[in-house]
């Protein structure tokens, strides 16, 4: 199916309601098409429908009219630039940009990313930047059982039990 026809097919999801199937398409498109700034802006129009900002800010994040408020949210959420470089769907040099605001925007994110991370980095290659993607610190630290937990465990199993002999009873009721 050629670019036109599926986005025909959006804007016929979005005139029929089905907001989800129009932003999957959208989604596929922008996999297929990642310089497609164009397709980027529609999918941050549906993300708004979706009231989510941080994936409107995500999706406009290469446009010089972006809104401040949905790019504030897009960088609180992908806070790492490992996390944006991921998040942005780039391939290819950013010379590759429609615009020199967006050439600049991947640029910055490369670059701070490579700074973070102590050695180049690349839009095509994501395992050089995988680094910047792990969690710091996500160690869950041991809580001591609480009473609450303790109780809750005991009920679990004793429910457990009741249903286990409610079967038996029945398999015995039923063969013997």
């Amino acid at each position: 199916m050629s670019r036109l026809e599926a986005l025909a097919r959006v804007d016929a999801d979005l005139s029929a309601g089905r907001v989800p199937v129009a932003r999957q398409r959208l989604r596929g498109l922008v996999s297929s098409f990642p310089q497609d700034l164009t397709l980027r802006r529609r999918l941050a129009e549906v993300y708004r429908l979706y009231g989510d900002a941080a994936e409107a800010g995500r999706w406009m994040y290469l446009e010089e009219d972006r809104n401040a408020d949905e790019t504030t949210a897009f960088e609180a959420r992908y806070a790492s630039p490992g996390r944006r470089m991921k998040a942005l769907a780039w391939h290819g040099p950013e010379a590759n940009a429609a615009t020199p605001f967006a050439e600049r925007q991947l640029l910055a994110v490369r670059t701070a990313c490579a700074d973070e991370l102590g050695h180049p980095v690349d839009w095509d290659d994501p395992a050089s930047y995988r680094d910047g993607l792990e969690e710091k610190d996500e160690k869950v630290p041991f809580e001591p059982w609480t009473l609450g937990g303790v109780l809750a465990g005991v009920g679990c199993l004793a429910a457990v039990l009741v249903f286990l002999g409610i079967w038996i009873y029945g398999l015995v009721a039923l063969f013997g």
